[in-house]
């Protein structure tokens, strides 16, 4: 089955703002992105996923995507307590051990990696037994990475290494088993 994501347009946040499953909006260039995210898209889908969050739910209906599946197995990485606030204002001896072990070591009332890597996983299952032949996913940076570190068994801690731009699209293969996937194009 041939997967093709995509992550939502720039959002209107102030850079240094820690954000994931905050529900932020998009920016001001959000048409012009749309415009640039339409030329790329099939329009044969057997289905479509979307993040619940607003930013990948926005890019969907702006895209007239029809018979949209909210799943929040695709929402971004759950930064808790940290959300929305500046990275720099969070103590560093809490910023800290997360920083040592992104992987395994969860954010205040948030997650690790691994536990983002697990829904993505637990998501690819549920495709993989659902028989489609062409599905579209509307989600997040985080996401995406993980889908790249699933497929190609990347060890976790490298997966900041994988570069996914804002609206920039890929096409991965998802075989009946692991064995048989791959990625098969940058979009």
């Amino acid at each position: 089955m041939e997967i093709h994501v995509i992550r939502h347009t720039p959002v209107a946040v102030q850079k240094g703002i820690c954000y994931g499953q905050l529900d932020v909006d998009v920016a001001d260039t959000f048409v012009d992105d749309v415009a640039k995210i339409s030329i790329q898209l099939d329009t044969d889908y057997d289905t479509i996923f979307c993040s619940p969050l607003s930013r990948c739910q926005k890019l969907s209906k702006a895209l007239h995507l029809e018979g949209v599946r909210l799943d929040k197995r695709l929402m971004e990485f759950d930064y808790g307590d940290w959300e929305g606030k500046k990275w720099e204002d969070i103590p560093q001896e809490k910023l800290q051990p997360w920083m040592d072990d992104f992987v395994n070591q969860k954010t205040p009332n948030g997650e690790s990696l691994r536990d983002i890597f697990h829904r993505v996983e637990e998501f690819i299952t549920t495709l993989r037994a659902a028989g489609y032949k062409k599905v579209l996913l509307v989600t997040h940076g985080g996401v995406i990475r993980c889908l790249w570190a699933s497929i190609l068994e990347m060890p976790l801690q490298n997966l900041f290494k994988v570069p996914v731009g804002f609206h920039e699209k890929f096409i991965f293969n998802l075989g009946t088993t692991k064995e048989l996937d791959g990625i098969i194009r940058k979009g």
